[in-house]
């Protein structure tokens, strides 16, 4: 069983502005129109076993899952004041804001 979710709902969070791709093979499952950008957590979802390693039969540690909300806007250039978009992301993407 893995440890308690480090962030609490409304916990403002970054989401850390790494590129793993550029330093080799690798699968990743957070987006890249999110990585450096702040949001807030909406709720943990769970702790589940880690896609990154899965994908290359790797151990898998359990890393916690959240959903996090961030404004719309500064991502596209578009939307309105209000108009946020909800991704999902493993904990060891995110850092305290």
């Amino acid at each position: 069983m893995s440890a308690a979710p480090r962030f609490a709902p409304g916990a403002t969070v970054r989401v850390k502005d790494d590129w793993p791709e550029r330093r080799g093979p690798c699968h990743i499952r957070t987006p890249h129109y999110i990585r450096g950008r702040t949001g807030k957590v909406v709720r943990p979802l769970g702790a589940f076993p880690n896609p990154e390693d899965l994908a290359f039969a790797r151990p898998a540690p359990e890393r916690h899952l959240y959903h996090v909300l961030f404004e719309q806007p500064p991502i596209w250039n578009e939307g309105q004041p209000g108009d946020t978009v909800m991704v999902e992301v493993f904990e060891h993407w995110l850092e305290e804001a």
